[in-house]
């Protein structure tokens, strides 16, 4: 008797827990790519004035010149810190379809006040003597900073990516036996994802996703030109990062929080990593020119 109270009490708590849950959704903010990049700059500074004047008569002949100012010149390299907009709704269209989490918009990364330019800095230290102190931007990476400064209001968790690499490439391969050849223009990107409690800052899930895709097209001879699907390269490279997102996250919540993994709508086998169904992808076009 002992033994069914136990039992039922157990299988009580499990249902209430589970209601609980579906009574309320975990909400998740999916931020767009962060990414950093050297830029230089070309920057000119300085004031430069010059005046003459030239007097003659019959007797005699004068002549004056008046110059001043200073001026500078040179190359200016700064990290710029944005996100890329693109890559992250298909991202959100998978979790969307293989989950019951509510997904709440973010605002976009506040990259603060407007800063001079370098020859404006340059400038205003000739004209006053007075070196400008740089301020401080806020970082794009630094995801506690911007979930205390609010960019998330709403969300439980941040599923937040960075991006580690994005390479463009182009082949060209001559085909054995023919006068044709194989052209072949693809895109491949790597990024790491981590997902962040906006309470606790407690990390559930952490993983590095790639994508990629590709555009192939045959041509006559070497010398045919034939522009690449730059969309459909586009196009394949989200949906398979989106795809290896969604599989990781919900593989990684199956052990880090068995709460959050109820949330997933694909039952997972115990013991085993979450399998989801690939994505089919489009057989790329050839296209023959003569």
């Amino acid at each position: 008797m002992q033994r069914r109270t136990v039992l039922s009490t157990v299988v009580l708590g499990f249902v209430l827990a589970t209601q609980a849950y579906a009574q309320v959704p975990v909400k998740i903010a999916v931020t767009d790519l962060a990414y950093t990049q050297a830029v230089a700059q070309y920057f000119e500074a300085g004031t430069y004035q010059s005046s003459s004047q030239l007097n003659a008569n019959r007797n005699s002949i004068s002549a004056s010149e008046q110059s001043s100012g200073t001026y500078v010149a040179g190359r200016y390299s700064y990290m710029e810190q944005r996100e890329l907009g693109s890559f992250t709704n298909d991202i959100k269209g998978a979790l969307l379809r293989g989950t019951v989490f509510h997904l709440v918009q973010g605002k976009g990364f506040d990259t603060g006040a407007p800063q001079p330019t370098k020859a404006e800095q340059v400038l205003n230290q000739m004209q006053t003597g007075k070196m400008a102190k740089p301020v401080r931007q806020p970082e794009v990476k630094d995801i506690i900073a911007r979930i205390r400064k609010g960019e998330f209001n709403g969300a439980d968790y941040v599923l937040f990516g960075t991006l580690s690499s994005a390479e463009f490439r182009d082949s060209l391969s001559p085909l054995q036996g023919t006068s044709s050849a194989s052209y072949q223009y693809s895109l491949d990107i790597l990024a790491d994802f981590s997902l962040i409690s906006t309470k606790t800052f407690e990390i559930k899930a952490a993983f590095s996703a790639q994508g990629a895709g590709n555009d192939t097209k045959l041509l006559s001879t070497r010398g045919d030109i034939a522009p690449p699907n730059r969309a459909k390269v586009m196009r394949e490279t989200s949906q398979t990062l989106a795809g290896s997102v969604y599989e990781q996250l919900t593989d990684q919540l199956g052990y880090s929080d068995p709460n959050m993994a109820r949330g997933v709508r694909q039952p997972m086998q115990q013991g085993q990593p979450m399998q989801v169904q690939p994505q089919v992808q489009p057989q790329p076009q050839a296209i023959i020119l003569k």
